[in-house]
């Protein structure tokens, strides 16, 4: 589905089923150097299963047209406007590592139009390390190669999504390299890194935040630690899981992630 936002196109996957504004909506965030293809599982289950699903491609990533955003704060607002332009009055913010910073601010913008708000991989302050928001501005490559390193805690999915034996490490390294190819007037990766190391309003924002809160975390996680967010579940007074798994957790554990999120979203 493409959508006018700010007058540009954005492109939402809808979970393989025609969008319904009428229907309990669900807008799906993606992390740094992503798009909505890491949701298909999740997007397709709730789509199928009663819900409108927008698994978004934030500006400047893939099929969204850019400028890409400067910050949390404009990303934010886009996608409240984003919302607008699909006819939602009310829905509910799934969002993973630096889509959850932006889901968070979202609900903070407008907590009477957020029903539910899920974290997930998520830390704040989410503070990327001075060597590695150097390596993804001068040697990209390498530093998705890093990442995915630090990202996956597994080598091969289980028998499940996305596939059994699916090579995780290097379908989480075609993505990152896809959506790089896909922005050439900026360096794509140290931007996304840099909007989740600036972002300084998490705490102001938890306490606008009226509706239920998960977070979902990965035991194993080396990009955003568990203790990291321990302070903002505090302040949210959220609902806390952890998974054994890395930060890929849709990945790494896609069922037990879904289940989560169905009590959750419910």
């Amino acid at each position: 589905m493409e959508l006018k936002v700010h007058g540009r196109t954005a492109y939402a996957y809808t979970g393989g089923k025609p969008f319904d504004a009428a229907l309990p909506c669900i807008v799906f965030l993606h992390g740094a150097l992503n798009d909505h293809s890491v949701w298909t599982l999740l997007a397709r289950w709730f789509a199928h299963h009663g819900h409108a699903v927008v698994a978004v491609d934030q500006p400047g990533h893939v099929r969204s047209a850019g400028p890409v955003l400067p910050d949390v704060e404009a990303l934010a607002d886009w996608v409240l406007a984003l919302l607008d332009a699909a006819g939602v009055s009310r829905a509910a913010l799934v969002g993973h590592s630096m889509g959850s910073l932006i889901a968070l601010e979202a609900t903070a913008r407008a907590p009477a139009r957020i029903t539910h708000l899920a974290m997930l991989g998520t830390a704040y302050p989410m503070k990327v390390s001075a060597a590695l928001l150097d390596m993804a501005r001068d040697e990209p490559l390498r530093a998705i190669d890093m990442t995915n390193t630090f990202s996956h805690s597994s080598i091969a999915a289980k028998p499940s999504y996305p596939g059994p034996g699916s090579w995780l490490h290097g379908g989480g390294r075609a993505l990152m390299r896809r959506v790089l190819a896909s922005q050439r007037d900026i360096k794509l990766f140290h931007h996304d890194f840099s909007v989740c190391d600036r972002y300084a309003n998490g705490m102001q924002a938890a306490k606008r935040v009226q509706c239920p809160v998960t977070l979902v975390l990965g035991e194993r996680d080396q990009m955003t630690n568990p203790k990291q967010a321990r302070d903002i579940a505090l302040a949210l007074k959220a609902q806390l899981h952890q998974l054994p798994a890395g930060h890929a957790l849709m990945q790494e554990a896609p069922e037990t992630l879904l289940a989560l999120l169905r009590a959750a979203l419910r």
